[in-house]
């Protein structure tokens, strides 16, 4: 959506690669030639899969996304344009690796997402020594057999409440 938002302001400034091929990429290079000129061929190749992709949007649909796009605060729109940036600057199989967990995202409950954002809450409230605390852990985790996790987890589902807190070093629940 934000692809779709930053296009909806700035259409005319997608860039075209040195010496355009196909339409798309002379309707790109005729309205900003010296961003097409600066472009490697992966950022040209995204930017004629972003204008097609504007290019199939209905009218409405473009209308809707030029409003969106209007309505945004000038922070908002600043932020839009740098995180579009840095997305383009990102490899592919990174953006792809994003793409893909923003799928996952997506296709997630309602109570999942929740709980998911509560524990980054959390997380974001933790002081730096709890998160350190957190990540030493993690990387232990991470070194552990599949054999040793579970048998953590086995001996974890056995502990009382009261047991699980002084691992976690809280004070015991009443």
């Amino acid at each position: 959506m934000a692809v779709i938002l930053l296009l909806a302001a700035v259409e005319p400034s997608w860039g075209q690669g040195t010496e355009p091929r196909t339409p798309e990429e002379r309707a790109i290079a005729e309205r900003n030639p010296e961003r097409w000129q600066r472009m490697t061929p992966e950022e040209r190749q995204r930017a004629v899969e972003n204008y097609k992709h504007w290019k199939s949007l209905s009218p409405h649909e473009r209308d809707a996304a030029r409003e969106r796009f209007r309505q945004l605060s000038p922070e908002e729109r600043a932020r839009l344009v740098r995180d579009l940036q840095h997305w383009n600057q990102l490899p592919e199989s990174r953006r792809q690796e994003l793409q893909q967990a923003y799928e996952r995202w997506e296709r997630m409950s309602p109570e999942r997402r929740g709980r998911i954002l509560d524990r980054l809450r959390s997380y974001e409230a933790m002081t730096a020594q709890e998160r350190q605390h957190l990540h030493r852990n993690w990387e232990r985790w991470q070194q552990m057999t599949p054999e040793e996790r579970q048998r953590l987890r086995e001996r974890w589902d056995q502990m009382s409440p009261q047991e699980r807190d002084q691992l976690r070093g809280r004070p015991p629940r009443p």
